[in-house]
């Protein structure tokens, strides 16, 4: 019991016995006349006694209240400390609540951006698994309009399929996958995008991802309809059952999102076209269902009254059914299947090489700087253990901070080989020129592939590819009824080139300004190969510029994958290939000059052919056939002379 309560306890205690004393003194001060009989007296008093002991347990327990209560009213006005009040607020942040609110960052800005990024985060996953399975992709890709801002993607490849057991996790869990920690050049990187574009299809419209898989012909599909716990980033089935698809293997997603379809550039039509541009070897098959727009009724004239309103009811599925537009493949030839390497020491950071002394099994550091890095031999290793004065015997768990500090300095001042390249995939020059050939019509097509090099440990090779198209002659691509449909729009001199960026074949049609590409293309003076070309802008002309930076890992400027990081060595190659693909440009260009002003020269020459053989005629008093015969010989004369040249 705290002092305050004893306080008041004790004070009520004092008034009882106070009161027990006057009590017993007052019979005393009584005459002994008024004295009752001993019986009578007895019970009275026995009755007094009772009700007053009801009432000192009563005064008791409200004292003990009174007490209670002043004791609790100084500490709840008692100011509370401001770091407990804040810390009370603390709670961990679950990675999908993160993106929930920031979905911006995975490319989900806008109802038209977010409609492009779910189709392509599809779209890659079904290309990694097709070719990492060696099977040549065939990818269907539909957009279904539901409503007006409302679309249903669904995406269907023939890939290997996907265990039961790991759908779930695959499409409605962030930060889940199998290339995140493996360094070898892959589409998807993060484990993110897939999982995402079910989240904004759950948080925009409701609707569960939708999923069938199927692992082999005699097996059963399985069929997932899921939604991601956003608190707990786990996936949350709402149905789990096997059915039949008579497709033998492959992955068939349903997701539907608020989104809006617009043709032109940066549309779906654009991602799908470049992406067979890049990955001649896929056939795509592409279907754009739109629902029929509703008629606005014809303006009323002053005067005239208004027809009634005719209310039909909107159709449920779009009508008429679209044609397919289909992107057979350019050749048969699957990719190179990159290989797995491990870490280059001269990529990683100190805090990096800490965590891998500290969690490595080596027995020494020479076996883990041999054992942990790519083209670190045991020569190396030595070297590098003198330079940062270690013993090459001592266990890496018990190298200390500045030990640690040390080695990586000696690691920074070793030379060693560059990490090899068969981690790398590149499309290669014959398949550039297939893809660009298919797509694009054009008189001219070149291509030019630069020596792999390294950025912060990390291999990377740039590729690049033109395709110029004479002035006066058609563009676009030879299907000419889907090229519209495409939003293939032709070429001028007066306009700027078509630049087509590629990130390990992936389309990056966003955020152009921000990726190295597009200032690399800049930085390059174009004027000295034939273009023309604004201060600060690209150039201009009928041309279209592909380029492609292939690597273990492209440094993306941000999780939605749209544009790549300004790194000097990554600048440095794009320059180079830009210049070396336009000083070829250059010569076709020249050439093409001679050739136009030699074929002018002819056509005037041609045109002054009979006034020159009638003016022989006159002077040398010739007749017709003579006449004709000197024709004849000067325009032999003269197509000998542009044989010759």
């Amino acid at each position: 019991m705290s002092r305050t309560v004893q306080k008041h306890v004790k004070k009520a205690g004092k008034k009882t016995a106070a009161g027990k004393k006057g009590r017993e003194e007052k019979p005393k001060a009584a005459p002994a006349a008024l004295v009752k009989p001993v019986a009578a007296v007895s019970g009275r008093r026995k009755g007094k006694d009772d009700e007053k002991r009801r009432s000192e347990t009563a005064a008791t327990k409200t004292a003990a209240a009174e007490a209670a209560a002043a004791e609790a009213a100084p500490a709840a006005e008692e100011p509370q400390n401001a770091a407990e009040v804040m810390a009370k607020k603390q709670r961990e942040i679950s990675v999908s609540e993160f993106f929930l609110k920031n979905r911006h960052l995975l490319g989900f800005d806008n109802a038209r951006k977010a409609l492009l990024t779910t189709v392509k985060e599809a779209v890659d996953n079904s290309l990694d698994a097709c070719e990492e399975a060696g099977i040549l992709p065939e990818v269907i890709v539909e957009l279904i309009q539901v409503a007006e801002n409302r679309f249903r993607v669904v995406i269907t490849d023939n890939g290997p399929g996907i265990v039961k057991a790991q759908i779930p996790k695959v499409f409605a869990k962030l930060l889940y996958g199998s290339k995140f920690h493996r360094l070898r050049m892959s589409r998807g990187q993060q484990g993110i995008g897939i999982s995402a574009a079910g989240m904004y299809g759950q948080l925009t419209t409701g609707v569960s991802t939708k999923i069938t898989s199927k692992i082999g012909p005699k097996k059963k599909a399985h069929y997932y309809e899921l939604q991601i716990d956003t608190r707990k980033n786990e996936p949350h089935i709402v149905k789990d059952n096997e059915v039949n698809w008579d497709q033998h293997h492959g992955t068939r997603v349903e997701i539907e999102l608020e989104a809006t379809y617009q043709r032109g550039r940066q549309s779906v039509d654009e991602y799908i076209q470049a992406c067979a541009i890049a990955n001649p070897h896929v056939t795509f098959r592409y279907r754009l269902w739109l629902l029929p727009k509703e008629e606005k009724p014809a303006p009323v004239a002053e005067g005239q009254v208004a027809a009634p309103e005719t209310r039909n009811p909107k159709p449920e599925t779009p009508n008429p059914e679209p044609d397919w537009i289909v992107f057979e493949r350019g050749t048969k030839l699957l990719p190179f299947q990159p290989k797995e390497i491990k870490p280059h020491p001269h990529g990683i950071e100190l805090g990096m090489l800490m965590q891998l002394l500290k969690n490595s099994r080596a027995r020494n550091v020479r076996s883990f700087l041999h054992t942990e890095f790519s083209r670190v031999s045991d020569r190396a290793a030595v070297e590098i253990c003198q330079r940062a004065g270690l013993e090459p015997t001592s266990r890496p768990s018990n190298v200390a901070f500045r030990e640690s500090e040390n080695l990586y300095k000696a690691i920074a001042e070793t030379k060693l080989m560059n990490p090899p390249l068969d981690c790398i995939s590149p499309i290669g020059e014959e398949q550039i020129l297939a893809g660009l050939k298919k797509e694009v019509q054009a008189s001219y097509y070149d291509a030019v592939t630069r020596a792999p090099s390294v950025y912060r440990g990390n291999p990377f090779q740039i590729e690049l590819g033109i395709a110029y198209t004479t002035p006066g002659q058609p563009k676009g691509t030879e299907r000419k009824a889907s090229s519209a449909e495409r939003g293939g729009e032709g070429q001028t001199a007066e306009e700027p080139i078509r630049l087509l960026r590629f990130a390990n074949r992936v389309p990056l049609l966003y955020q152009q300004g921000a990726c190295s590409i597009s200032k690399a293309v800049v930085g390059v003076d174009w004027k000295n190969y034939g273009l023309s070309q604004p201060r600060g802008q690209l150039p201009m002309g009928p041309l279209t510029l592909f380029v492609h930076m292939a690597s273990v890992w492209v440094p993306f400027t941000s999780e939605s994958k749209e544009a790549i990081a300004s790194y000097d060595e990554i600048i440095r190659e794009l320059t180079l290939g830009l210049q070396e693909l336009g000083r070829r440009l250059s010569v076709f260009l020249s050439r093409r000059r001679r050739d136009l002003e030699a074929q002018r020269k002819r056509d005037y020459i041609q045109l002054y052919l009979p006034h020159l053989a009638l003016g022989l005629k006159q002077i040398l008093s010739l007749n017709d056939k003579e006449e004709h015969k000197i024709i004849t010989k000067l325009k032999t004369m003269l197509e000998r002379t542009h044989l010759q040249t």
